[in-house]
């Protein structure tokens, strides 16, 4: 005995029918794969620039001159220190000593410290790994040059995961880190966010919709099809949401592939211990949640100024050079308040607060790297330039501009930005019912 039909199921009928028509359409169309195919094509090359710089050799840098040999008697510096000898006099050296002790190889004494981020419960940071801050000839002031009571240690102040962290560091304490590590771990975390602020929920998130939402009004009704849409009761409203759903049927499955592919392959080139970088997982989920949400907001918006004029796609020109404006704003003043007034600035804070949530040292990683190329030992031998990736994480990681914690962050950013697609939502339905059909 089949059912009594009810309302609901009949707006269950209508919604797919219109939803698969406008599925079909779009995926018939050549233009739906040429944009489609354009967004791979371009992701695919940033992609590559990214597998390029996991899999070269960044130079280490003796950035304190420990592996030089000043007096020539075949002891580097950083040994001659260790021992407590004097680094320019070639007749006072470790094989002198009782017992003596053989010369290192020079490449022990580059890249000798590294950045050991295990003691920021208490504010303090590092290790004197090779030992040069504690040798014995040295008082102890001179192991506490930062004075802050703890000798051989390097002192942050602000607060923890701002990028305004400030860093003091005693002399000789992590003052030659290994530039390869610091390098592809920085610059794995800016490549994550760049392509995820502004490959997947910019320049997907818009240029998708704007190319194949704006017209799935008009041009239903320049063409006359949309007579046949509207031959049985359904709500003109209605429509313009089921035309969205379709648009949505096909790109968001697209959007969620793209992002997938990308966490795997940043995931496998990624530094990692394992085979598999999973800690990134969380920062991948936040993007694809920001371009799920662009894709739908934008495409209520653009659909609604084609049924605005016939020429819509200029009229969403000048608003996607507006959200570029907007997005630009958000890697130097992410708490402005005029970001309040965009759709990306709600769909960064979202990959913001993900990034947060996931990598709780980013700002430490950052402040570390600008602090370390040198600058620490106030005796910089051969560089006193930021570490290689410091400068571009700095650009892309950015703080919520709500001034919440990430997780409430998120859940604003994704009430609003649903409060955005609503309203588009209803105003487009509005102006569609006022129109005239051709």
């Amino acid at each position: 005995m089949s059912e009594k039909p009810t309302i609901w199921r009949a707006l269950d009928r209508k919604a797919m029918a219109v939803a698969e028509f406008t599925l079909r359409q779009q995926r018939k169309r050549l233009s739906t794969w040429v944009v489609m195919g354009v967004g791979f094509l371009a992701m695919a090359v940033l992609t590559m620039f990214y597998i390029d710089s996991m899999l070269r050799e960044f130079d280490a840098i003796d950035n304190d001159g420990d592996s030089r040999d000043f007096d020539m008697d075949g002891y580097p510096n950083g040994q001659e220190n260790l021992y407590g000898t004097d680094i320019l006099d070639p007749e006072s050296h470790p094989g002198l000593l009782d017992p003596p002790v053989a010369p290192d190889d020079p490449s022990k004494w580059i890249n000798e410290d590294g950045f050991d981020i295990d003691s920021l419960a208490d504010g303090s940071y590092g290790y004197d790994d090779d030992g040069d801050c504690r040798t014995e000839d040295k008082t102890n002031s001179q192991r506490d040059t930062n004075n802050n009571n703890i000798p051989c240690d390097v002192q942050i102040y602000s607060e923890f995961y701002s990028n305004n962290a400030i860093i003091n560091g005693d002399n000789d304490v992590d003052e030659d880190p290994d530039e390869d590590a610091y390098a592809k771990e920085s610059i794995h975390r800016a490549f994550v966010l760049a392509l995820g602020k502004f490959g997947f929920v910019f320049l997907i998130g818009i240029f998708v919709p704007l190319f194949m939402a704006t017209g799935l009004i008009r041009d239903e009704m320049s063409s006359g099809t949309m007579h046949y849409m509207l031959s049985k009761p359904i709500a003109r409203s209605e429509v313009f949401l089921y035309r969205i759903m379709g648009f949505l049927g096909l790109a968001w499955p697209y959007m969620t592939g793209m992002v997938v592919l990308a966490a795997l392959v940043t995931g496998f080139f990624g530094p990692s211990d394992g085979f598999f970088r999973f800690s990134d997982l969380g920062v991948w989920m936040a993007v694809l949640l920001a371009s799920l949400l662009s894709l739908l907001v934008y495409a209520m918006l653009f659909c609604l100024l084609g049924v605005l004029w016939k020429h819509g796609i200029i009229l969403a020109l000048p608003f996607a050079a507006w959200e570029l404006g907007m997005i630009l704003t958000t890697l130097g003043a992410p708490d402005a308040a005029i970001l309040r007034f965009s759709v990306i600035g709600w769909a960064m804070n979202i990959v913001d607060a993900g990034a947060a949530l996931t990598w709780t040292d980013t700002s430490l990683l950052i402040a570390l790297g600008l602090w370390a190329g040198g600058n620490n030992s106030g005796s910089s031998y051969e560089s006193s330039e930021p570490l290689t990736g410091s400068l571009a994480l700095e650009i892309f990681a950015s703080d919520s501009g709500l001034g919440m914690t990430p997780l409430v962050t998120i859940v604003v950013s994704v009430c609003v930005m649903l409060f955005q697609a609503a309203t588009f939502w209803f105003v487009g339905g509005a102006l569609f019912k006022s129109k005239e059909i051709d």
